[in-house]
């Protein structure tokens, strides 16, 4: 991989590593000992790491540039092994917490192993390691693709995709030392986040340097939904994350909002994360690997962009939902409900998009594993999604809100909607990619997907009995006008349906390791001389040619 880069980009590289690890010299000595002087070795060590890589390829011969005829796909290969790697991780997490609420001594003692230090390392895990690495690792592939272009250089990829899992070690390691600044979604402390907002503007600004070298007159509607998640998670990141550090030597810092406007900006940031985070880039994967899988093109491409920007418009004004019945003004909860329930429309016109572009290929969802993954995708985006809309309604919100109704929505979306459409990307990219004919085993590929939708199935059903049973509990007035039922009656109720969150959990974190030994399978068989397949178009000048694709 280093023998891609120019001399100028390995100094460069060097360059920047250099700076990385004086400034992780710095936080090591002025944490003393503390969680800021761990990360800052963890930061030190990082960047002596990369170095040594870069070193050993340093005097290695300039590339060929010939190179530049072709796309460049090496960073996509290491995004989407970390990608699976993340995967395993948050999902192990999340499985063991899951397991501490049925039984609550598998803390074992340890205080990093409380179930308010590992909640977020499982959500952060999940959603920023597997997910934001599914995202950086995709965009880069569609973005190619669909202009037809090669990335505009060698080192911003990388410094964007090592960047951005510096970033997520960093939150994680934190949780672990109880650093935390205590906004859902949002827990990593100062210095990260600044770190991040470096990774996102070069991120951002290579995208749209890849968009300008663009060979195809127009921008395929994918590459709009990447732009919007690269974008709006920035602004989004930033404003919620504007706090002021106790001292450049601590790791901890305070917001500079207070009392409910801290609560209307962090769930404007929370509600927005899952439409720009965890809907709009997913979107963009959908809408350009979906149809190129069923060999069909997009149902309707101007109902594509309708949707862009029906939830790029109506999502920002939807967050105050999460706020009902609380010290917000009673006409910001409104809006929010109302922007909510409008905001099915757009939504399940992406749903029904890409369930109509199936049709005259369902033999092909009969058959291949992969396209299921997609398909069951997509229904589960109508569901979650229309979840979603009826929960903000304020009557069905008092029943719902604080009960394991959310942790059920939330994994549909979550496990039925992200997890899925990623895997089925994943499953369609890694043939492609590394010239292979087709996954190690098209068998490991079905067992993922049954184990994958019946663990998906277990929780939410789970969840969504818990949760009604919960919120029923707590409203149940005996006829004295007390509470029928104390908080450790419903925890007691709880208790089976717990257990089976467990299990269906356990089934999902066994799909994920089925598909990444599958694919650490597939590359290892991808040895240079292997089987060159149908889509091996990796030549953006042959794209000047007028051939339109499906899903391009």
């Amino acid at each position: 991989m280093i023998s891609q880069l120019t001399r100028s980009e390995r100094l460069g590289s060097l360059a920047v590593l250099l700076l990385l690890a004086v400034i992780g010299l710095a936080f090591a000595g002025a944490g003393n000992g503390a969680p800021l002087g761990v990360h800052g070795l963890i930061i030190l060590l990082y960047a002596i790491g990369l170095a040594f890589v870069v070193m050993h390829g340093y005097f290695e011969a300039e590339p060929d540039p010939e190179r530049l005829s072709s796309y460049y796909d090496d960073p996509i290969k290491v995004g989407v092994v970390l990608t699976m790697l993340w995967a395993v991780f948050g999902m192990f997490f999340g499985l063991w917490v899951s397991a501490l609420l049925a039984w609550p001594d598998l803390t074992f003692d340890a205080g990093w192993a409380s179930f308010g230090r590992m909640r977020p390392v499982h959500t952060s895990g999940v959603i920023f390691g597997f997910g934001g690495n599914a995202l950086i690792a995709t965009s880069f592939h569609v973005m190619q693709r669909t202009s037809r272009a090669r990335l505009p250089d060698q080192f911003s990829p990388w410094f964007v995709l090592l960047g951005y899992n510096l970033f997520c070690i960093l939150a994680i390691s934190g949780y672990f030392m109880g650093l935390t600044q205590s906004k859902e979604y949002a827990e990593a402390e100062w210095y990260a986040d600044i770190w991040l907002v470096i990774v996102w503007v070069v991120y951002f600004l290579l995208y749209i340097r890849t968009l300008a070298r663009r060979k195809e007159p127009h921008i395929y509607v994918a590459n709009w939904y990447y732009l919007a998640f690269i974008l709006v998670v920035a602004m989004l990141h930033i404003v919620n994350n504007l706090a002021i550090p106790v001292s450049l030597g601590t790791a901890k810092s305070y917001s500079l909002f207070s009392g409910v406007q801290d609560a209307m900006t962090q769930w404007w940031y929370g509600h927005n994360a899952v439409a720009f985070f965890l809907t709009a880039g997913f979107l963009g994967m959908m809408y350009y690997y979906l149809p190129k899988r069923a060999e069909r093109p997009i149902f309707s491409y101007r109902l594509s962009i309708i949707s862009f920007w029906g939830i790029t418009f109506l999502y920002m004004w939807a967050g105050s939902h999460h706020l009902h019945y609380t010290a917000l003004p009673q006409w910001v909860q409104t809006l929010g409900m109302t922007f909510s329930v409008v905001l099915l429309v757009p939504s399940w016109a992406s749903a029904g998009n890409a369930l109509a572009t199936l049709n005259g290929a369902w033999h092909r969802v009969r058959d291949d594993a992969t396209l299921r993954f997609m398909m069951v995708a997509a229904v589960f985006y109508g569901l979650s999604t229309f979840e979603g809309s009826f929960m903000a309604i304020r009557p069905v919100n008092s029943l719902s809100h604080y009960t394991d109704w959310t942790v059920g929505h939330v994994h549909a979306g979550a496990l039925g909607w992200v997890a899925m459409i990623t895997f089925g990307s994943i499953y369609a990219l890694v043939p492609w990619i590394w010239k292979r004919e087709r996954m190690y085993s098209a068998r490991l590929v079905e067992v993922h997907f049954w184990l994958a939708l019946s663990g998906t199935i277990v929780y939410v059903f789970a969840m969504w009995n818990s949760g009604i049973i919960q919120g029923l509990m707590w409203r149940t007035y005996n006829d004295s006008g007390t509470l029928a039922y104390s908080f450790i009656d419903s925890l007691v109720a709880m208790h089976p349906y717990y257990i089976a969150r467990t299990f269906g959990g356990l089934l999902f974190l066994l799909g994920a390791m089925v598909g990444t030994y599958n694919v650490l399978k597939t590359i290892r068989a991808a040895a240079p001389g292997t089987v060159q397949t149908a889509d091996d178009k990796d030549i953006p000048a042959d794209a000047a040619k007028p051939l339109l694709q499906p899903g391009e």
